[in-house]
């Protein structure tokens, strides 16, 4: 109309970013999302309670007595819980790289010392009764050499599983997951025993006098027959590693 004066409409502004945005923002049963917190989840509860059972010995009775081994395996009760997280790993690699799994590797890592911490304030604290104290002392106190070779294996051997895992991945694509599973927890796993054997029982006693370092017949005795287990679970858990990806993928 004359005497009056147009006016263009004002930009919209964008959207401002809520705390709902994110991978469940879309779908909050979006399977990548949930496949990827539970496989952490898995990660950080099995490493935890792989830190806590670590003090406790155990020894598993064999149907043949086995060169080296004797005729049972004798090995910390972290064996199994351990085991757990390269699976976890592994699953996390495959479905979100190397870089994501490392991340989760190594804050995972630092994540250690705040459970050492923990546990460690609360065996300081003065019990109400001595008996109970005591035996907290004796279960969750994990002695100095046994926590130096879990934390050394531990930031190796995770490391070096990533990197095994998808140096192998690079050179066969999405084939063969089999053999990259096996292949990195295989190794890694032996690098995990001979530094935890190793450091825990002969390197940490003789440097830090931290206990007596037991003879090389025995190290050998313990490192082969935790080896020896954990490879057995490590083929064991393919099956469930093609599970896992498969249903995620699907």
């Amino acid at each position: 109309m004359p005497g009056t004066t147009g006016s263009k409409p004002e930009p919209t502004p964008p959207p401002t970013p809520t705390v709902s945005d994110g991978p469940f923002a879309a779908d909050p049963l979006d399977r990548t999302a949930v496949a990827a917190v539970a496989l952490i989840t898995l990660f950080v509860v099995a490493l935890a309670t792989a830190q806590l059972t670590a003090a406790k010995v155990i020894a598993l009775p064999l149907p043949v007595a086995l060169p080296v081994v004797g005729p049972e395996i004798v090995l910390p009760g972290a064996a199994l819980a351990y085991a757990l997280t390269f699976l976890a790993s592994d699953c996390y690699a495959e479905l979100y790289g190397r870089r994501a799994a490392q991340v989760v590797v190594n804050v995972a890592f630092l994540a250690n010392f705040l459970v050492l911490a923990l546990v460690w304030s609360t065996l300081a604290a003065p019990g109400i009764d001595p008996e109970v104290a005591q035996a907290f002392d004796t279960a969750l106190g994990p002695a100095t050499n046994v926590v130096a070779g879990s934390l050394l294996a531990y930031v190796v051997s995770q490391n070096w599983d990533v990197i095994v895992f998808h140096a192998i991945r690079d050179r066969t694509g999405p084939r063969l997951l089999w053999l990259r599973n096996v292949a990195s927890t295989a190794t890694s796993q032996a690098l995990d025993t001979a530094i935890f054997v190793g450091v825990a029982f002969f390197a940490a006693p003789t440097l830090l006098g931290v206990g007596d370092p037991l003879p090389l017949a025995v190290l050998g005795s313990l490192a082969v027959g935790q080896y020896l287990l954990k490879l057995a679970i490590a083929v064991l858990d393919t099956p469930v590693v093609y599970l896992i990806v498969g249903a995620v993928r699907e």
